[in-house]
């Protein structure tokens, strides 16, 4: 544990997984960090909390991929206890009683598909390498602090070239298909290489999964690949591409692993510590001010909240150029998901792959998206102002990987669904919410006839929970969606995606920030590196 009488040369508010991170690596190059969390557990959105005794619930994010082998190794997280269990198959069941598993191995994989279409099963090794060599581009940029595009000053053009350079290798035809899938739909992507509506509906959900868009609407492509480029392979420098896993002792594990390299490297967590106020003197940061009173000062402060809390709640508006404010104030950050939790007292037992026996396809991703236009008039429902009469969801059973989370021959049942109307993050919509939730199990209910029997625990978390009791703006899990709008060089405002702020010492580090959302810790990590940048310069002045 770091001596608590030693002075704190940084501040970062917020002790999600980027917060946490980001004060690791500052920690690690010699500062003595705090971490100030609002609520009495830490992790923000990457959290494992127990609403019943003897379950281990992740909250909200529920998968590991995106976080980089490179910090992984680092941050030193595998000694900490860090370990991922690699999922199994995508699987979808049908109302018909037919079903598809998306095997690894190539040939149980083709049959399964070529139930449905012969012709879909002979492309999807193809389009598999066409998205992997895209999604490899991208893997690079994520690194990247994102040029101040349209700048003339030296320093930034050069920034520009830098950027231009990394994009060398993509040739005429690279650019246009990044250019494509950075401004195409799902829909529109898919229909350019497949033909079965449900193996379509099954390769959108990527595309959708906490967003506020269906499948037709234009950039969810991109959403597609953002959610392709992880790895959970720790072993190599950069990974294979794709791939998904359930962390041991759930999401809050990753966060857990982080705050213990933090404070071993000499940081501090604190936590029922909330902000109140950024202090602003002049155009320099000061430190902050607790709810309780309490002031701390620091000239270096890094806020992991989203920026609508940061800039709109926390600093005077009238301490920030107005156009930056009006910046924020549009950042969208629209949701309407759903997290349903279950605690369940045994497996699901499909119609088309009966038995409560643990099978492959208990271990992957359980989808409910029977179609294409099921999965769009889920968005569109949510559009007109009510609940989707049929919930399209993305369902996980972590416990059959990993036992540590519910007691034995118990399971949970992880549910991401969408969509409720976006404007309902404002107000609780109680009765509203718990009936999409009873229409969510319905639709499972319907596949797999004994799901509703073995309920014996029920969480249901809404878009006005999210924002809240986690801090997530409009329930968005990304901290900001992730539209061509809100990427790079726009996220989180033009001119300030480089983690820094108008307001000097100020920096930011959440997921609002490049390359976005998932659990990666880049924006953490990437805000570290400017820091200690300017930190390293302002020493040489």
């Amino acid at each position: 544990m770091p001596d608590m009488t030693e002075p704190i040369d940084a501040i970062v508010v917020g002790g999600g997984h980027n917060g946490l991170a980001c004060a690791a690596y500052l920690a690690k190059a010699g500062f003595r960090p705090l971490v100030l969390e609002k609520r009495g557990v830490i992790g923000g959105a990457a959290v494992t909390e127990e609403p019943w005794p003897g379950f281990k619930v992740s909250s909200l994010s529920y998968v590991q991929s995106l976080m980089p082998p490179r910090i992984i190794k680092e941050l030193e997280l595998p000694k900490r206890g860090y370990k991922v269990y690699p999922m199994g198959p995508y699987f979808m069941g049908f109302p018909d009683g037919s079903g598809v598993v998306m095997y690894e191995d190539h040939d149980r994989r083709y049959a399964e598909m070529a139930k449905f279409s012969k012709h879909d099963a002979d492309l999807y090794d193809d389009f598999v390498a066409w998205k992997d060599g895209l999604a490899q581009v991208v893997r690079h940029l994520l690194w990247m602090t994102p040029p101040k595009l349209g700048s003339r000053s030296l320093p930034d053009l050069l920034d520009q070239l830098r950027f231009a350079w990394k994009l060398r290798g993509l040739g005429g035809r690279g650019v246009a298909d990044l250019t494509r899938i950075m401004t195409m739909s799902a829909a529109d992507l898919l229909d350019d290489w497949f033909e079965s509506d449900r193996i379509k509906a099954g390769l959108s959900i990527d595309g959708i999964i906490g967003t506020w868009a269906g499948p037709y609407e234009p950039g969810t492509a991109y959403v597609l690949l953002h959610h392709e480029i992880g790895t959970v392979d720790q072993d190599e420098a950069d990974g294979p591409i794709g791939g998904w896993g359930f962390v041991e002792g759930g999401m809050g594990a990753v966060s857990t692993n982080l705050a213990a390299a933090l404070e071993e490297y000499g940081g501090q967590v604190r936590l029922n510590a909330p902000v109140a106020r950024i202090l602003v003197a002049g155009d320099l940061v000061a430190g902050v001010v607790l709810e309780s009173g309490e002031e701390i000062r620091s000239d270096l402060v890094i806020s992991n909240a989203h920026p609508q809390i940061t800039f709109l709640r926390l600093i005077e508006e009238r301490q920030l150029p107005a156009e930056f404010v009006t910046d924020i104030r549009n950042f969208d950050s629209r949701s309407g998901t759903v997290k349903v939790n279950l605690g369940i007292s045994e497996l699901p037992s499909f119609v088309s792959h009966p038995g409560t026996n643990l099978q492959p396809h208990h271990t992957g991703a359980i989808e409910l998206a029977h179609s294409m236009a099921y999965v769009q008039q889920a968005f569109d429902d949510a559009r007109q102002g009510r609940g989707s009469a049929t919930p399209y969801c993305d369902g996980v059973i972590a416990t059959t990987l990993d036992q540590t989370l519910a007691p034995e021959g118990m399971h949970i049942f992880s549910m991401f669904a969408q969509w409720v109307p976006q404007e309902w993050h404002a107000e609780p919509h109680r009765e509203e919410v718990e009936a999409f939730a009873d229409r969510l199990i319905d639709g499972y209910t319907e596949l797999a006839p004994n799901l509703r029997g073995s309920i014996v625990h029920r969480q249901v978390i809404s878009p006005y929970d999210m924002e809240h009791e986690y801090g997530l703006i409009g329930g968005n899990i990304f901290h900001g969606e992730l539209t061509l709008n809100q990427l790079f060089h726009m996220r989180p405002a033009a001119g300030y995606a480089n983690y820094r702020t108008p307001i000097r010492g100020l920096y930011q580090c959440g997921s609002s920030t490049h390359p976005g959302g998932g659990v990666t810790g880049l924006p953490g990590r990437n805000a570290a590196r400017e820091i200690l940048k300017d930190r390293r310069k302002r020493k040489i002045a």
